[in-house]
């Protein structure tokens, strides 16, 4: 990753808040704290030591701060105004900073087939690719946005993998996007079809399909994995 990906980020939530009224507030936040995000991630780059792949003293108080408001699992915070909103501040820090450290693979925390390889985190959204005569499905770390291949019928939750538990909802307005649901674990992640629309960037259409969210939702499903903003 560069951040020359920040930049694609930056431009799709723009160009979305155009397209999406309903979610245009929403996409133009997130824009913002992608500037401030990549600032970060620059910096960080910038600071650490090609000798040692090591973040340089002037971040190791930032880590530690963030750290001490709570674990990585930052977004969980059950309801709490005060806990959310550190949440928010915690992930929207450490974002940047895990993103460079699995850029450059230091040290893997290993995880579940369902979580991420680097961190061991959630993933927040899927991403669907043309391969042979059928698609390949993958996930994005909802933490360092590491991608991970996954199978596709099978629930990232809870490992449910009949066919008929599985169901998947689309709606018109979205045709790149799926709502891939459990009947058993009732939670539910979103994937982008890349193949129906190449130049969607997933961890911000994501955003872009609240909607989606409140019909999953409305139906009886949890998210397994809140974004950044916590949705």
């Amino acid at each position: 990753m560069t951040a020359s990906v920040w930049d694609r980020r930056i431009a799709r939530a723009e160009k979305l808040a155009g397209a999406h009224p309903a979610a245009a507030e929403l996409l133009k936040f997130y824009a913002q704290i992608a500037r401030f995000q990549k600032s970060v991630y620059e910096a960080v780059e910038q600071e650490i030591r090609p000798d040692t792949m090591l973040l340089s003293p002037y971040f190791e108080p930032l880590v530690a701060l963030v750290r001490k408001i709570g674990p990585p699992a930052l977004v969980q915070a059950a309801g709490d105004p005060a806990s959310e909103a550190h949440a928010f501040f915690g992930r929207a820090l450490l974002q940047p900073y895990t993103e460079s450290m699995a850029r450059r693979g230091n040290t893997p925390a290993g995880s579940s087939p369902s979580t991420c390889p680097f961190c061991g985190e959630k993933p927040q959204v899927g991403v669907l690719r043309e391969e042979g005569d059928g698609g390949k499905r993958s996930l994005v770390c909802s933490l360092c946005s590491t991608e991970w291949e996954f199978r596709r019928i099978l629930c990232p939750g809870c490992g449910e993998e009949a066919l008929d538990k599985l169901p998947v909802y689309t709606a018109s307005e979205f045709e790149h996007i799926r709502v891939e649901a459990c009947d058993t674990c009732h939670t539910y992640i979103k994937s982008v079809d890349l193949t129906r629309n190449g130049l969607a960037v997933p961890v911000v259409d994501e955003l872009a399909t609240i909607a989606l969210n409140v019909w999953a939702e409305e139906n009886g499903y949890t998210k397994l994995q809140l974004n950044l903003l916590g949705m």
